[in-house]
């Protein structure tokens, strides 16, 4: 190895090393030892998927900038992933959780949405130089991927660095600042859920509708699960595989005829390959959702779409200086105020409607934490009402490209006025 050349070059071997490092984090975090259990009770593991990557590029065994794994990952796999992310969305079911939940759900999205302008605007006439930034650098095109972790996931994080062309030290420093101020936030929303029914109790909600509902989602667990055939998983492949083909193709026509008949509409990423491959992903996603394909849920969809977003993750770690951390720390005063503006306006709203703690928090983590951690707060509060932290995370993935596509457009606004 020369000065300077990174220890590991070959992809196929980096790609062994990021398996290696996503089973141990997942066999560690399953085991029953009590070490473990008290680490993963501090530590995230979705962190450590992003962290022990970036230590790869960090200490040269991998250089993150010349490997292909990132671009095939995101190219290939975050489609697949939005497709059968979204294949088990059940808006009818949505629905029947009632107007509140939704409501809140909802409530939470507005909040990321107008929060990070706002935190960009408060945190920029006090100290203009940590919102600052040109180029790939400009801190508002970061911030759109937070917006994107914060209303879907890790898919729509992803989705956003290439929309909004974010440069790899930036993006670095946005994971910090997405993980530190989420898992801030779901530490009080479990507190919040340890002491529910005080809470409740004192605001004056109806929880009735989560008692029917707990019995309505372990029915409805007891319907359709099953193990999952050999055709089962090669029909995923073919639905996944098969709309992101078609996405690709779609967004090669699409963007070019866009770029040569409306050249502004650039401003809006509307000329963009990528941000059409995504669309076009997550919609077709949706409009399966409406058909038979739907019980393909049972046979694990979102479980095969989770395995393709965590090797996102891990190759998107990949790219992460764990140094830049520090270049920038008053990012994570935009990221605390941003939050907080989330959280304001769940408890005001909540408190309006009487709605129960577990709407908020649940519909709180659907757009914060997604499916990595939405069922973790809703097993906080009964283990059969994990699944409804799926659902609602789901929905996130479904509005995460639409919503933090639109917080990012607010953002350029924001960044761009005098």
């Amino acid at each position: 190895m020369t000065e300077g050349q990174p220890l590991v070059t070959n992809d196929a071997v980096v790609m062994g090393l990021l398996a290696l490092i996503l089973g141990a984090v997942f066999w560690t975090q399953s085991s029953g030892h009590p070490f473990w259990r008290r680490f993963y009770s501090v530590v995230p593991g979705l962190l450590l998927c992003y962290f022990l990557p970036s230590l790869l590029n960090t200490f040269g065994v991998v250089d993150g900038s010349t490997s292909r794994l990132y671009h095939v990952s995101s190219r290939y796999l975050l489609p697949a992933c939005l497709v059968l992310l979204t294949l088990s969305i059940d808006l009818s079911a949505v629905a029947r959780l009632g107007s509140k939940a939704v409501l809140l759900f909802f409530t939470g999205t507005a909040g990321i949405i107008i929060g990070g302008p706002l935190a960009l605007l408060l945190v920029g006439a006090i100290s203009p130089e940590t919102v600052g930034g040109t180029g790939p650098d400009a801190v508002w095109r970061g911030l759109t991927t937070v917006a994107g972790s914060w209303i879907g996931g890790g898919a729509n994080q992803a989705a956003m660095k290439e929309v909004f062309e974010v440069s790899d030290p930036l993006f670095s420093q946005m994971v910090a600042v997405d993980v530190l101020c989420a898992n801030v936030w779901m530490a009080l929303l479990l507190i919040a859920a340890a002491r529910s029914g005080a809470i409740d109790a004192r605001t004056g909600a109806d929880t009735s509708a989560i008692e029917a509902l707990k019995l309505r989602v372990e029915r409805f667990r007891a319907e359709h699960a099953r193990i999952p055939a050999l055709s089962d998983l090669m029909f995923l492949s073919a639905i996944g595989f098969g709309i992101t083909g078609v996405a690709h193709a779609a967004a090669g026509v699409l963007a070019p005829w866009i770029a040569r008949t409306a050249p502004g509409l650039d401003r809006l990423s509307l000329t963009s390959e990528f941000f059409w491959i995504v669309v076009i992903a997550t919609t077709g996603g949706l409009l399966l959702s409406f058909t038979r394909a739907r019980r393909l849920e049972g046979a694990g969809a979102s479980v095969v779409g989770s395995a393709f977003l965590y090797v996102l993750i891990a190759s998107i770690g990949l790219h992460m200086d764990v140094t830049a951390v520090f270049s920038n720390p008053g990012l994570f005063a935009v990221g605390m105020v941003w939050i907080s503006i989330h959280a304001v306006l769940l408890v005001l709203v909540a408190v309006l409607v009487r709605a129960p703690v577990f709407y908020l928090a649940v519909g709180s983590q659907a757009n914060i934490g997604g499916a990595a951690s939405a069922p973790v707060v809703a097993s906080a509060f009964h283990p059969s009402l994990a699944p409804v932290g799926v659902l609602l995370a789901v929905l996130g993935y479904a509005v995460g490209t639409y919503g933090a596509w639109l917080c990012g457009q607010i953002l350029r606004v924001v960044a761009s006025s005098p």
